[in-house]
């Protein structure tokens, strides 16, 4: 379990929260931008000092400002992914799934096989990373990411810069992560679709307070959507309330978990066919 009650002055913003996420699953911290979302990862995986408070992850204390307790980054086995990848130009996609493996000797779980199979990147192993398309390369940071043996995935933004269908794609990716490794992981986002998709617990901030604190009924993509056959819809509306979309696939309508786009978008969705995911 992730544990967070911090206070942090950036100027004439103040952070001040508190909340607990759970040890499996996606907790999400939503918010609109200047929420303080991006200050609470900093201090979740050590790139930001808080002023006051502490952090624990299963049981271990991270920080704890009144004892002088405040873990380096390099030394809290903490996983991150960046809405830009951040995956080192100069290695192929081997060699940077490698990188953070060969750092975590002697607590090594995750096996590098199973990450590839996962993320279905082994027909990717040996291009550079200039050859990659955007959906691509967050598949290897993703990796990337598990490889470092980590206790927690911290996930910040990791759609922000991918087009709708990528977006979806890589969703579905986290999803197989989630039910494949049952890493606890904290995903930034501003999108309440993407909470809807993915998130089993959702922390909502706003203005640097916890606004809402709760579980997500239901939330969450079925893994076994992932790969399977996509037929082209046209989004006719959302209602967000009911948390849902309604699409239109030759000339039948019908709802699916709310998305993101705007009402005339054509996307591609998932169909399953009876008995697939049994």
């Amino acid at each position: 379990m992730l544990t967070v009650a911090i206070r942090k002055q950036l100027g004439s913003f103040a952070l001040d929260i508190a909340f607990a996420g759970p040890g499996d699953g996606v907790t999400a911290l939503f918010g609109p931008s200047g929420a303080g979302k991006s200050a609470t990862l900093a201090a979740i995986g050590g790139t930001g000092r808080p002023d006051a408070g502490h952090i624990s992850l299963n049981g271990e204390v991270l920080v704890d400002i009144a004892g002088g307790v405040n873990v380096p980054a390099e030394r809290r086995r903490i996983g991150w992914v960046y809405q830009d990848a951040r995956l080192f130009p100069h290695m192929p996609v081997r060699a940077n799934l490698l990188y953070g493996f060969r750092r975590a000797r002697g607590r090594r779980r995750i096996a590098v096989d199973d990450v590839v199979a996962v993320l279905a990147i082994g027909h990717l192993l040996d291009r550079r990373v200039a050859a990659l398309s955007g959906g691509e390369r967050q598949r290897v940071a993703l990796g990337r990411a598990l490889l470092s043996q980590p206790d927690l995935l911290l996930l910040d933004e990791p759609l922000a810069a991918l087009d709708e269908a990528r977006k979806a794609e890589i969703l579905g990716f986290i999803a197989r992560l989630k039910a494949e490794f049952r890493l606890p992981m904290v995903y930034v986002t501003h999108s309440m679709a993407e909470v809807r998709a993915i998130a089993d617990h959702m922390v909502r901030l706003d203005q640097g307070r916890v606004v809402a604190d709760h579980a997500i009924a239901g939330g969450g993509i079925d893994p076994a959507t992932v790969g399977a056959d996509r037929v082209e819809a046209l989004v006719v509306g959302s209602d967000e309330q009911r948390g849902t979309t309604e699409v239109e696939v030759d000339g039948r309508r019908f709802a699916v978990p709310l998305l993101a786009s705007a009402p005339g978008d054509r996307i591609r969705i998932a169909v399953v066919k009876p008995g697939a995911s049994d």
